[in-house]
């Protein structure tokens, strides 16, 4: 007979009638309609917050298993284009400065590394959620039944991941947004995730992009104000606990949704080589030039004032600094010699950092096959 209620609720032929309180009353209602007496201990040893709190730990269980799904599609697609355009350089960047060459698949790579932290965390949600107050074949029940009713950590716990994994999310948004711009010119966004402009014809926004740097703060929002409802409540169950559905649903269509847009995202833009590559600067280099130093014995901290010196020097001169001469360095410090020339290539900088989570190409090409590995275990 449960099976005839839940075929009315999906036609959507169950009439609904004045006189039920809330659709627990409404199942026993009909139920009793259809078996007679007997319905009436449907709800023997059980409330309706148990039933509710049961019902949410069944949804996001599901819930959960959808956007893992999602995360590790969004990860499988970064990693195989890390391991297609592993040759790619192009500008690294801190205190959105300039720093040292990289190599485009590691700034990828960054990314699907965090997002790797966050299937591991949704994992763990995953073995909480799956305690329940009434048990029907889970993990375990709840140990107190004031706290089966009256907490909601499980819903918290899913608003804190959504909130860090859409963190992840915007920062790489932010970044692509950049190199999608004409000042960068790095990437160019599929017209599948990009708008033009209503007024300015020559225009290529990165909406896709925007909007999923925007789901983050609706998300964070979420997750602040379902925790200030909680702050104040008394023991067990109170009603406030009903803003629990609103904030989860949502928090979870948007990551859902945010978690594919970014997925087609990162498989249909393409990349513009050489325009990466002419980026790179030799300014760049000039930590290369005090590794030079280090290599001849000379402390780092100071091989690294000798380097500043050569970069003001080259400032002050108005050249670059592969530009100085042999006897421009040598009078910085004496132990500058012709082979100085070595410094100046982009793919030997990048290839020097050869240790496990490096640039080098035998470096990022570990963690294309850890991430691989991390893949196809999460697919037994």
């Amino acid at each position: 007979m449960c099976s005839c209620l839940s075929e009315e609720w999906s036609k959507g032929i169950f009439v609904i009638q004045p006189g039920d309180e809330d659709i627990h009353t409404a199942n026993e209602r009909r139920l009793k309609e259809l078996i007679g007496e007997a319905a009436g201990k449907l709800h023997t040893g059980r409330s309706r917050n148990d039933q509710v709190v049961t019902d949410m730990r069944l949804w996001m269980r599901d819930a959960i298993s959808t956007v893992t799904e999602n995360a590790l599609q969004l990860i499988s697609t970064m990693v195989e284009r890390a391991a297609a355009e592993i040759d790619v350089l192009f500008p690294g960047y801190t205190h959105m400065q300039r720093a040292q060459p990289i190599r485009w698949s590691h700034w990828i790579l960054s990314h699907a590394v965090a997002l790797s932290r966050d299937v591991d965390c949704l994992q763990e949600i995953k073995r909480r959620v799956n305690v329940l107050p009434l048990e029907l074949g889970f993990d375990a029940i709840s140990l107190n039944s004031m706290d089966a009713t009256g907490q909601r950590d499980f819903v918290v716990e899913f608003l804190f991941w959504a909130s860090l994994c859409l963190t992840h999310l915007s920062k790489m948004a932010e970044d692509l947004m950049l190199y999608s711009t004409k000042e960068f010119s790095f990437i160019t966004l599929s017209d599948a995730y990009s708008t033009g402009s209503s007024l300015m014809p020559q225009k290529k926004n990165a909406d896709s992009l925007e909007l999923i740097r925007s789901k983050a703060g609706r998300v964070f929002g979420r997750c602040a104000g379902f925790m200030m409802t909680l702050k104040g409540l008394p023991s067990s169950y109170n009603k406030d606990l009903q803003e629990d559905k609103e904030a989860m649903f949502d928090c979870y269509d948007t990551v859902h949704a945010v978690l594919q847009v970014t997925s087609g995202v990162m498989s249909t833009l393409k990349i513009n080589q050489s325009v990466m590559e002419a980026a790179l600067s030799p300014d760049m280099l000039a930590t290369d030039l005090a590794y030079y130093l280090v290599r001849k014995g000379v402390p780092f901290r100071e091989a690294h004032g000798i380097s500043g010196k050569a970069v003001f020097t080259a400032e002050s001169k108005n050249i670059t600094l592969n530009q100085l001469t042999v006897e421009d360095l040598s009078a910085i410090s004496p132990l500058f010699g012709s082979d100085v020339s070595s410094v100046w290539n982009y793919r030997s900088s990048v290839e020097q950092y050869s240790a496990p989570g490096g640039t080098a190409k035998s470096s990022v090409t570990a963690q294309v096959e850890h991430l691989r590995n991390w893949l196809k275990k999460q697919a037994q």
